[in-house]
């Protein structure tokens, strides 16, 4: 005889909890399976029976009980929570660029569910060196099916997007001033059970449906800064080649540069220079084709920040710097889409400090740190950056007392902050000072900075 599988009392559970018959649950799944536009489901009693005997449906009956239960009680349900095993990641999960609206919105609902659910393989994920490549060719080459997948839900409309647009900008706002652990995971709920149900069900036109990509995409955006912000790279990766892909369904040029430039940057992150100079140029063909100079402005500032990282970079980074600040008061006159907001003189010239910063000239780096300090109080955590790259220029020039001094008010700024990212500048911080320990002044400094943020472990950094 074959192996008896155990009774699911973790699901027996839960079925108590929630008050569902046998024949209730069974119905349950049957109508939110035919919501989804999965139609050939009939179970009844005796299915739940088997289920709770320790049987287990088939794909993707598991993720729609975890879906019921969520609703009914409350809280996150996962599929594991139900005493289930998770539906089986493809390992190329979320790094394929989709050509297809169905293929876009299965892609991006698995990724969801998977980042909800925590699955290991996706969480723990590293950086992929030839997606990014392999995804910013197809989205210029295609073909693109442009044929929506089939609408079972309710008819949509603009005040469903803007509702996207103003919870995009809410969880934003808290980003810049808390880091990305603090909104990781509200954000990715909000895709979830929020923005998945409307591309997958929802009923619009070409023009709703359009912006509905668009907005999906900027969000899918901000969910991937978040997990860069927090040094999980691969993830972020994974978020950034969907949001592209859902900016190309969405026929947003200008979006789709925004993102190509994301990915430089987070190319230039990891040490890629190479390849965050080929996103930066990928992402000026895609911004002149949307015809934002601003935007054409801030990728030409990215490919120049890929060439500082490269060996004997200095000459095409300066060519490339100079092309950006010549374009620059026209691009700063230019109107521009609220997404690009964040672009302005100040944010301009911490980009050229980053760059001075590669190159190793940090009387450069000191100038145009000091014009990037001119900037919104509310982005806590940019400042918090521009700070600590002043502070290392400082440190780098000898001049110890106005570094330390720098460099507490980067301390300051990073406690409380949940960004792997501002650790790493803050560490970069006392590298520079580092080899000035003996000072009083830097060792106080260290000292303090280990008590404020413990989690640097600064002792154990020093020389």
């Amino acid at each position: 005889m074959g192996r008896q599988p155990h009774a699911n009392h973790q699901f027996a559970t839960l079925l108590d909890e929630a008050g569902f018959s046998r024949k209730g649950m069974a119905d349950r799944v049957v109508r939110l399976a035919r919501l989804r536009g999965v139609r050939d489901l009939h179970y009844n009693h005796s299915s739940v029976a088997r289920w709770l005997r320790g049987e287990q449906p088939r794909h993707p009956v598991p993720e729609l009980i975890a879906e019921i239960f969520t609703i009914e009680l409350g809280r996150r349900v996962t599929v594991v929570d139900l005493g289930m095993k998770a539906l089986k990641l493809p390992p190329r999960l979320g790094l394929d660029l989709p050509t297809s609206q169905s293929g876009s919105v299965q892609a991006v609902a698995t990724l969801w569910r998977a980042d909800i659910e925590q699955q290991r393989t996706l969480v723990s994920s590293d950086f992929d060196h030839g997606a990014f490549s392999v995804a910013a060719l197809r989205w210029f080459t295609g073909p693109w099916d442009p044929a929506p997948p089939p609408a079972t839900g309710r008819r949509i409309g603009f005040a469903d997007i803007e509702e996207i647009r103003q919870v995009t900008s809410a969880f934003r706002i808290l980003d810049n001033r808390l880091g990305g652990g603090h909104v990781r995971s509200p954000v990715v709920e909000y895709l979830h059970t929020h923005v998945g149900p409307l591309l997958r069900d929802g009923r619009a036109t070409q023009q709703v449906r359009q912006e509905l990509f668009a907005a999906a995409a900027d969000l899918t955006k901000l969910a991937a800064w978040l997990y860069h912000d927090l040094d999980r790279q691969g993830i972020a990766q994974r978020y950034l080649i969907q949001a592209l892909a859902m900016a190309r369904h969405a026929d947003d040029h200008g979006l789709g540069a925004e993102i190509l430039a994301a990915m430089s940057q987070q190319a230039h992150y990891v040490a890629q220079a190479g390849q965050a100079v080929d996103m930066a140029r990928t992402a000026q063909a895609a911004a002149r084709r949307a015809g934002l100079p601003v935007l054409m402005t801030e990728c030409e500032v990215m490919e120049a920040h890929g060439y500082a990282a490269q060996e004997g970079g200095a000459r095409a980074c300066a060519r490339a710097l100079t092309r950006a600040e010549a374009g620059y008061d026209r691009a700063t006159t230019a109107e521009r889409p609220p997404w690009l907001d964040y672009f302005d003189e100040a944010y301009f010239a911490a980009k050229i400090a980053h760059c001075f910063r590669d190159l190793g000239r940090p009387v450069e780096v000191e100038e145009y740190a000091r014009k990037s300090l001119r900037m919104d109080p509310t982005y806590r955590r940019g400042k918090t950056f521009n700070i600590a790259i002043l502070a290392m220029s400082l440190a780098e020039q000898g001049r110890l007392e106005e570094a330390v001094e720098e460099g507490r008010t980067a301390v300051d700024m990073a406690a409380g902050l949940t960004s792997a990212r501002v650790y790493r500048y803050i560490r970069d911080v006392l590298g520079a000072l580092g080899p000035h320990a003996g000072e009083r002044d830097v060792a106080e400094f260290m000292d303090y900075a280990e008590e404020r943020l413990p989690a640097l472990r600064v002792r154990a950094a020093r020389p």
